[in-house]
């Protein structure tokens, strides 16, 4: 049987999860009470249709929530082989989903949505602790979300703990407020300045061309992924489950656009962690002059 039990931070999309889930043949359960946990755990053990379970846990429970240690234990007593997939998403976004979808935090009432998301993860420290998987659904797309969840559970690939976002920039419009690393490569010459190339960006090939002709480059370019490279096992080795790897120019249309691809690129070939990629400002020069 397996048994998995959804838990994680209110707003990091363990409803959208939970029917994912049942989108791969589990049956779910939402917000079951914890006492009632293990009574279910011997339950599914004993049928046939029952053999692919989600569970949905969070703090909506309230007062049973503070059993979820001792029951735990229980399941881990009864020999139930279960895992927990814990959601986590930085604070900024937690409160712009609640922003957006009008609620109110569980633990928040009346008071800031902030107050309500520290309380919580105060709470689900000890399940996060627990957690065989931890996925950050700050920057994921629905259908990113998705595809981590079939390759785990479906597929039962290895889960890569570490999500890598190669994120393209332009500094005139801000540096990333989520950036962990920051690489400025204005010092390369630039397309903008070449007729044919002003208008396309860093995505076409004669703009790659272009940028990758420089020694300096290349150099950079070969630099920057060994940098990483040494880099991201500590990251992971310290338990950290999503970094930000912010490369930036001048509008964040051609140099910018083309390093974030070709270390894309590189980091693609790596098995031991996940990796996305954005052009934040790619469209924002045409917006503008619009």
């Amino acid at each position: 049987m397996k048994f998995i039990i959804i838990t994680g931070m209110s707003g990091a999309g363990k409803s959208a999860a939970l029917k994912m889930m049942e989108d791969f043949g589990y049956y779910c359960v939402d917000n079951l009470p914890i006492p009632l946990i293990l009574k279910f755990a011997e339950l599914a053990d004993t049928s046939e249709e029952l053999q692919k379970v989600a569970l949905g846990v969070d703090i909506r429970g309230r007062q049973g929530f503070k059993e979820i240690e001792e029951t735990l234990a229980l399941l881990t007593e009864k020999n139930v082989n279960f895992e927990i997939l814990f959601l986590e998403a930085d604070d900024t976004t937690l409160i712009k989903r609640f922003k957006e979808t009008r609620r109110n935090h569980p633990l928040a009432l009346y008071e800031r949505v902030d107050i309500g998301i520290q309380a919580e993860r105060e709470q689900l420290a000890y399940l996060k602790g627990k957690a065989n998987y931890i996925l950050d659904t700050s920057k994921l797309l629905t259908r990113e979300l998705k595809a981590e969840l079939e390759s785990i559970f479906v597929n039962n690939k290895d889960y890569k703990s570490l999500f890598v976002s190669v994120v393209s920039f332009g500094f005139k419009y801000g540096i990333p407020t989520d950036s962990d690393l920051v690489f400025d490569v204005r010092f390369l010459p630039n397309p903008y300045y070449i007729e044919e190339l002003k208008p396309l960006n860093g995505n076409d090939e004669l703009v790659q061309s272009y940028v990758m002709k420089f020694p300096q480059s290349v150099e950079f370019l070969q630099k920057l992924v060994e940098m990483v490279s040494y880099l991201i096992p500590y990251y992971i080795e310290e338990g950290k489950n999503q970094l930000v790897i912010s490369i930036g120019c001048t509008g964040g249309k051609h140099r910018s656009v083309t390093l974030a691809n070709k270390l894309f690129q590189q980091l693609q070939e790596r098995k031991d962690f996940g990796v996305r990629i954005e052009h934040r400002d790619i469209g924002k020069d045409a917006i503008r002059k619009s």
